[in-house]
């Protein structure tokens, strides 16, 4: 674990709460992705307990409780907020959007009523301003 890690020690980031966990995982949320409406509401992450930097670093035990961890965190979003969809990610690398280096699993619910309705995690990388120079 790292002391200044908001993941290995989640109360260092007051507006953060652990959801769900088990023995390899935790699910966190910032507060306000709990208020209704917002752009990332239900929005939260999957993290390991132990400090690793990517998933390329998990332990087989940590992928299972990760995905075991991420049914549950389905189920409970679905009956508290009632999503119609999801998109799921992991970002590896500061190029990449990683920007705390702990492994962590982004589980985004998605509605009907949002501006970007049917736009999936490619739209960005499919948009004509992300072209390569």
């Amino acid at each position: 674990m790292t002391e200044s890690c908001v993941f290995c020690y989640p109360d260092l980031e007051t507006e953060q709460v652990v959801l769900l966990s088990n023995e390899y995982c935790l699910f966190l949320q910032l507060k306000r992705s709990q208020l209704k409406g917002n752009q990332l509401e239900g929005a939260g992450v999957i993290v390991p307990r132990a400090h690793r930097e990517t998933a390329f670093d998990l332990t087989t035990e940590e992928w299972v409780a990760t995905q075991q961890l991420l049914q549950e965190v389905k189920s409970y979003l679905d009956e508290t907020h009632r999503p119609k969809g999801y998109n799921l990610g992991w970002n590896f690398g500061q190029v990449a959007g990683q920007h705390i280096g702990h492994a962590h699993f982004h589980v985004i619910p998605r509605y009907e009523d949002e501006p970007l309705v049917g736009k999936g995690i490619r739209y960005m990388f499919k948009h004509e301003a992300n072209k390569r120079r």
